[in-house]
């Protein structure tokens, strides 16, 4: 009786090794816009431990094939880009090995389409920030005219430069009550977005932060009157920029890597067990670690900054899309810090405050737990060598069937419905910190 699947595993692996040889040898080029036009997303069904692991090798195995979204959840769906030349293969290996799924964007193309054509729409009497993704530059020159506006509370400044030369822009916010008060100190929120330049809703939300404990200070004072914040609203610019003009999947820095690939994980280059696992030597994978630890001055921006608050930083939070996740240490092992409950209860604090608001349901846990092993990551850095006691990654939601791009029609939406959860995790650990 067992012969049937014996078999059909037989077959998966065939087809498997098809699938690397064919799409494993892809090479990164420079050579005009990425068409995505034949490209499909589909909807995988995970029912089981066996299914979890088989998908788990697929995405180590071959890099061309794009998991938007996997976790170790059973009955959660994965979500997979796959290139049409291979889009038979991949069915059939799914059938091979039993696994449910469908086809939900036949045509990845129309969506970027429709995504340029709906972002140049402007919508009347609302701020930009929440009806279109601000590029780079918008993203700056907005925030040197905040500064100026409310020179009292914010100070702007540049944490370093990316590799083609943009300043990484950081954002310190204080209350003018603690401005006034020079020798005083306040427990420090250091919030980052935009590591990975195709998670254009990251740095929309951290924009939106921006803004709303400026221009709404009044209304957050709790947050301001305990807590200093430190926002870095986009990581990656270089990434940010070339995923808006060349290549919307585009993920990685910008750094030439190796003689014909570009760009580096910036979430894979941290220098906590950096390259043990979950990361790729090969640097066209969209996963590669680097040469070494730090190799990107985006990377080493973010350490030199959090070193420099190191014993006053005590929540780091890097927001990244997509997937409804509340992640904390350790990404690098299945094991949990001494600490993990601490960390827990600050990200169930954020996760229930968004179901009461919404009824959007986070999943909170360890990025291993949760997820999947990956060393290198920002957040296990910050906890274990910058010594931040509270360090969480925050999965925002994405464009349903659309992935990585939501619709600017929904920016409102998932910035607002972000912003209660980052309220209620700062809140929390206002009372444990100030």
């Amino acid at each position: 009786m067992s012969f049937p699947l014996r078999e059909a595993s037989r077959q998966a692996g065939l087809l498997l090794a098809v699938l690397i040889v064919v799409i494993g040898g892809a090479v990164a080029t420079e050579s005009g816009k990425k068409s995505y036009t034949g490209y499909k997303l589909f909807s995988v069904r995970q029912n089981d431990q066996r299914q979890m692991d088989f998908l788990c090798q697929l995405q180590q195995a071959v890099e061309d094939l794009d998991f938007w979204k996997l976790d170790r959840v059973p009955g959660s769906e994965a979500h997979v880009l796959v290139p049409p030349e291979q889009v038979h293969t991949f069915r059939t290996l799914l059938a091979a090995e039993q696994i449910a799924h469908r086809e939900i964007i036949a045509d990845y193309s129309r969506t970027t389409d429709d995504y340029v054509f709906a972002s140049v729409r402007s919508v009347p009497r609302k701020s930009p920030i929440l009806t279109k993704y601000l590029r780079y530059q918008e993203m700056v020159d907005y925030l040197h005219k905040l500064a100026l506006r409310h020179s009292n509370v914010v100070t702007v400044s540049s944490i370093g430069k990316s590799t083609e030369g943009r300043d990484i822009p950081a954002v310190t916010i204080r209350s003018p009550t603690f401005r006034a008060r020079p020798n005083a100190s306040q427990p420090v929120v250091f919030v980052d977005a935009g590591i990975h330049a195709r998670e254009w809703a990251a740095p929309a939300t951290a924009m939106y932060l921006i803004s709303e404990l400026v221009e709404n200070a009044a209304q957050h004072a709790d947050l301001l009157e305990g807590l200093s914040w430190t926002i870095v609203p986009i990581v990656n610019p270089d990434g940010y920029e070339y995923s808006h003009e060349q290549q919307r999947l585009w993920r990685k820095t910008r750094r030439q890597a190796g003689s014909s690939c570009y760009g580096i994980d910036g979430n894979r280059n941290f220098d906590f067990h950096w390259a043990e696992v979950g990361a790729s030597n090969m640097p066209c994978a969209d996963t590669y670690h680097g040469e070494h630890s730090f190799s990107e001055p985006e990377t080493r921006a973010i350490r030199d900054e959090l070193l420099q608050l190191k014993g006053r930083c005590k929540f780091y939070l890097s927001l990244h899309t997509y997937g409804q996740y509340l992640l904390y240490p350790w990404g690098w092992t299945s094991d949990l810090p001494a600490s993990w409950k601490k960390i827990d209860e600050v990200a169930q604090a954020g996760a229930s405050a968004i179901r009461q608001e919404t009824g959007t349901k986070y999943t909170v846990g360890s990025s291993t737990n949760v997820l999947y092993a990956a060393a290198g990551g920002s957040d296990d850095w910050a906890f274990a060598v910058a010594d931040v006691p509270i360090s969480i990654t925050m999965e925002l939601p994405g464009g349903g069937s659309a992935g990585f791009n939501p619709p600017p029609s929904r920016i409102e939406e998932i910035v607002k419905e972000s912003f209660v959860g980052i309220r209620a995790m700062a809140l929390e650990v206002a009372k444990n910190y100030s």
